[in-house]
């Protein structure tokens, strides 16, 4: 059995920097608590070059020059983590979730997929990388060998099997994380590594320290074993970013979400996925004028559903901006969060003489950029309501529709060209048929009258309707201007009267 474990030092630093990549190569130091007993709880190698230690006030860490104080940031804690995870899931599917830090990888069979132990290794140091996070990563025969190699070794390190004892043999023994009382007890013995531990009697050992010391001993020569407890993956795709100060303006708000963005991208890419529908949650700062203390107006929240999946952070990115244009937050920005559904990656496969369809990608974006001019409500793809109302209907986003619709079998006919709204018109009746008719400046001759269809509907609510509808053959007489027109021109509408008002409308004319 082959173990890789990957372990991520100053993890709540790692998790800052991770959202903050500008301050990686500061001095950054993680603070905790309310005043008066915010403290400074971990720090990274340069902070701790100069002088900054956990445990420390707020005050003693202010008076450093130089230093990057950050508060702890659980949201973004959990998503560095998942994001460990993913890149865990990429190579296999055997993972345990050992803590926030540190995960272990069951690599049984996947020397034959990826090549040898060092190159696994890389890869995933390589993927840890990609998602913001500094990763050091060991490889050996058992959980714990690996654990505390990398924990003491910077970088890759790839123990043989049988070699555990003499590769960890010298490190601390604080690597082995004892309980406070047996680590005073070895600093009274001298035991100061690994080796010094292993060397020990074990009978004597186990006389003085019990099955606590037996075990340590066993850790530091690297003759545990155990298996691993795989984890249940949880597809939940979620990145925040707590701002510092908040951000008011679009353009630097579109820098920080295309930052999230591609780490969510990344962290799909890992699984093989994709995604066709994206949250954003944008926290508003409750002292600007514009908000009010409500958590619900605290908060603006926007959603982009997309017909097919895709992995593409600019597209998504372009997409928010607009929908961000059309509906602007009200009040600065504190901390947004981005979360993305996860779905299967769509397959396309292109004709061989076929020319390449515009990518739906991009069809999105041109779609967003109408609907910025127009209205949403007014962009999409109709669909037919249930009723027997004339021309009902409701806009529906493409690629949305729940129900899938048989078509109905094509039968050759004439189609109607609706007026929206309906032209208003005079009618002139003879013996109870249309005999004249005047819309538009203009006035036609009826030459055939079909009709009445009475219809009604909706009485049981404020919205009903009646109506009787005629289909007119109409020949233009005389215009507005007295000009005559030619008596061989005709057209074919459709013209109702609204039974409450007994006013005449042009519905439509027929091609």
């Amino acid at each position: 059995m082959r173990i890789a474990c990957v372990y991520v030092s100053d993890f709540p630093v790692a998790a800052v920097v991770r959202a903050a990549p500008e301050i990686c190569s500061r001095a950054v130091a993680v603070l905790e608590g309310k005043p008066p007993l915010t403290k400074v709880i971990a720090t990274n190698q340069s902070a701790r070059q100069k002088g900054i230690a956990p445990s420390m006030t707020l005050l003693q860490a202010e008076a450093c020059p130089g230093i990057e104080l950050r508060w702890r940031s659980p949201a973004q804690e959990a998503a560095a983590h998942a994001a460990l995870l993913d890149c865990a899931h990429a190579l296999s599917p055997t993972v345990e979730d050992a803590a926030a830090d540190t995960i272990f990888i069951d690599l049984a069979g996947l020397e034959h997929l990826f090549g040898s132990l060092q190159k696994i290794a890389r890869q995933l140091a390589d993927a840890c990388s990609q998602i913001g996070l500094e990763a050091q990563v060991a490889v050996a025969q058992n959980p714990d060998a690996a654990l505390h190699a990398a924990r003491g070794f910077a970088g890759i390190t790839v123990i043989e099997a049988g070699a555990e004892a003499e590769r960890l043999g010298g490190l601390p023994v604080e690597i082995l994380q004892p309980p406070p009382e047996i680590l005073e007890i070895f600093d009274r013995w001298g035991v100061r590594s690994f080796r010094d531990l292993a060397a020990l009697p074990s009978l004597a050992l186990s006389q003085r320290l019990g099955q606590a010391g037996l075990e340590l001993q066993r850790k530091a020569r690297g003759i545990t074993n155990r298996d691993l407890v795989p984890l249940q993956p949880t597809l939940q795709f979620v990145e925040c970013l707590e701002l510092e100060s908040p951000v008011a303006l679009l353009e630097p708000l579109a820098f920080l979400l295309a930052r999230l963005l591609e780490q969510i991208c990344a962290r799909l890419a890992m699984r093989s996925l994709a995604t066709n529908e994206l949250h954003l949650t944008l926290q508003l700062d409750p002292s600007a004028s514009e908000a009010t203390a409500a958590p619900a107006q605290c908060t603006h929240e926007r959603a982009i559903k997309l017909p097919v999946p895709i992995l593409d952070s600019k597209v998504f990115l372009k997409l928010l901006q607009l929908d961000l244009q059309e509906n602007p937050p009200q009040a600065p920005i504190v901390k947004i969060t981005v979360e993305a559904e996860p779905a299967r990656p769509r397959v396309a496969q292109n004709g061989l003489f076929a020319s390449a369809s515009l990518p739906p990608e991009r069809l999105e974006i041109t779609l967003a950029r109408i609907a910025g001019v127009v209205g949403r409500e007014r962009l999409g793809q109709v669909q037919l309501l249930d009723r027997h109302s004339p021309d009902a209907f409701v806009m529906q986003p493409f690629g949305h529709n729940q129900k899938e619709h048989k078509p109905p079998p094509r039968r050759r006919g004439i189609a109607m060209r609706r007026f929206r709204p309906p032209v208003a018109a005079r009618v002139s009746l003879h013996r109870g048929t249309p005999h004249t008719l005047a819309f538009r400046g203009t006035r036609y001759q009826v030459i055939n009258a079909a009709g009445p269809w009475r219809s009604s509907g909706g009485w049981w609510s404020p919205n009903s309707w009646a109506r009787e509808e005629w289909d007119l053959a109409l020949r233009p007489a005389v215009s507005s201007s007295g000009k005559k027109w030619d008596e061989n021109a005709g057209a074919l509408y459709r013209v109702f009267q609204d039974s409450e008002s007994r006013r005449w409308f042009v519905e439509g004319s027929y091609d």
